[in-house]
This record gives C-alpha cells, structure tokens and sequence, in this order.
C-alpha cells in the first residue's frame, strides 16, 4: 500500500499482535473476524492477515480489478483512482488516493508472480502521477495470500523492506491505521456485493 498517507501519526507500534480502540475491535469482534498486525524488525517485515466476510474467488477479485480496488483501498475519507491497471504477470497498477481537498498520494504497483485467487507477489512504491518511482520513500515486495477460512476468506499480506529504516518509516507513516480503516471499508464494500 504505496499509497499510505505521507504522514507521521506518531503511534507506535509493538512487534507482536497489534492493539485496537475499543470500538474498532469491538466493529471486527461482532463478526469474529481475524485480523492480526506484525512487525518483524529482524526480518524487516509487516505480516497483515485479515478475514473477511466473503468468499474467496470475491475477496481476491477486490483485490485484483481496478474498478473494485477503487472502491476500498483508501483509509476513509480518502478515495482512490486508477490511472492504469493491467493485472498480469509484469503488469502493473498505478493509481493515486485522494484527500478530499483534492490532494494526491501517488503509488504504483508492479505485478511479479500471479497465481489466480491463491496468491500474487509484487513490487510496491511510491510514485508521481507519471509513474515515476520516489526512490527518497521505502519500496517493498508484498505476497497477497488468499485462503478459505470456512465461508470466508482469509488475506495474508506479508510486506518486506529492504531495511529496518525503511520499515520504521512505513510504520511513522501510519501504515498500520491506514490499513485498518482501508480494510474496514473493503468489509462495507463485501456487504454491499454480497446483496
């Protein structure tokens, strides 16, 4: 998630389970919901795993079409737009999230291994509306695992850096509550398909 906003929350983080507010737990505990935040500081890892409520072949399509992607991959109130998708091997996407003041964070993802509705691999970055990589901010390899968790699938996203910095700086950034409020939308966005 290239894309997380460019800011430092300045919450830190444990390296085991993640801890919730009150309400946001009790939000994914009403559903028994699984969802776990890691930090590896050897490993230089972020391992995400959610559940969702929904199948499979449902899950990894939000994952893997544009047009759904820009339904949810964005921490609320942001939005997100697709400037170019092409989910293949060597593919990419390059897509922004946008503040509602209009202000754009850019990232841009290349697919490097893709395994229909099991797992992708790719290479995530920060980017400018021209695709062009901000090497000055962390690039990372995520492995997107999906798997059945008895009617509802379950995403296991581990994010690997280059080094300890570029972790710690994801991690001021905010990623971990920008991947909670962005999943949580995905959950609203699984309801509404579901109908």
């Amino acid at each position: 998630m290239a894309g997380t906003i460019q800011k430092d929350l300045g919450k830190p983080i444990s390296t085991t389970r993640s801890t919730f507010t009150n309400d946001k737990k009790e939000k994914i505990m009403k559903n028994n919901l699984q969802f776990d935040f890691i930090a590896d500081k050897e490993k230089n890892t972020l391992t995400i795993r959610r559940e969702f409520l929904g199948d499979r072949p449902l899950v990894w399509d939000c994952y893997t079409k544009s047009e759904l992607l820009d339904q949810w991959f964005a921490p609320a109130p942001l939005t997100t737009k697709t400037k170019s998708m092409d989910f293949r091997e060597g593919g990419h996407w390059h897509y922004a999230m946008v503040e509602p003041n209009g202000t754009e964070y850019w990232g841009y993802t290349e697919y490097v291994k893709i395994k229909p509705i099991d797992y992708y691999t790719s290479l995530d970055a920060f980017s400018n509306e021209a695709g062009e990589i901000n090497k000055d901010l962390p690039r990372a390899e995520w492995l997107v695992t999906f798997t059945d968790k008895g009617e509802n699938a379950l995403v296991e996203t581990i994010v690997t850096y280059k080094s300890l910095s570029d972790l710690e700086t994801v991690i001021q950034m905010g990623m971990e509550q920008g991947m909670m409020a962005t999943l949580e939308k995905l959950d609203a966005l699984l309801i509404t398909l579901k109908k």
